[in-house]
């Protein structure tokens, strides 16, 4: 006699089911970058698919799919070789990005997606103003000063947009 508990079928189905997600999620935000190669269509997109992930499977999964786009991005050619230094800066504010806004979320999804898309930018656009003046020079620094400025917070404010009625349709969130 065979004895099965059937909560292990359902652990099991969930478990592929996040997996699933998680794969797509992570397939998205690599393969985005490499086909849309614009920056008001792709951050957007990738800070949906961020907020997205930490609602439907957790923050940590969120964080570890908010690495992987930057890194991508630059070995792709994606991102000009010169800013490879802020990468790092990109990934953390990834991060705070998505901790923020799980964080808040509870308590109100619009104030979690302004609290964390603020944060985000203002940290992205600090290590702007202090780093990269070391790093670059002239023009160059003028276009990635302006790339990690304003744009930040647009794009994360949509993803959070985006993220939101993507809630709306998945949890019925208001």
């Amino acid at each position: 006699m065979k004895f099965e508990l059937p909560t292990l079928a359902i652990t099991k189905s969930k478990i592929e089911q996040k997996t699933a997600v998680f794969t797509g999620l992570l397939a998205l935000s690599i393969f985005l970058p490499s086909i849309i190669h614009q920056q008001g269509i792709t951050g957007p997109l990738i800070n949906a698919i961020l907020l997205v992930a930490a609602m439907v499977l957790s923050p940590s999964s969120a964080l570890m799919i908010g690495l992987i786009p930057s890194v991508v991005a630059l070995s792709r050619g994606l991102l000009p070789l010169p800013l490879a230094p802020m990468v790092p800066f990109i990934m953390l504010s990834n991060s705070v990005y998505v901790i923020v806004f799980s964080l808040l979320r509870k308590k109100s999804f619009a104030a979690a997606v302004v609290t964390a898309s603020t944060a985000k930018f203002g940290l992205l656009y600090a290590v702007s103003q202090i780093i990269l003046p070391t790093l670059l020079s002239g023009k160059f620094l003028t276009k990635a000063g302006m790339m990690m400025s304003w744009p930040q917070l647009m794009t994360a404010l949509a993803g959070g947009i985006i993220a939101w009625l993507v809630a709306r349709v998945i949890f019925g969130e208001k």
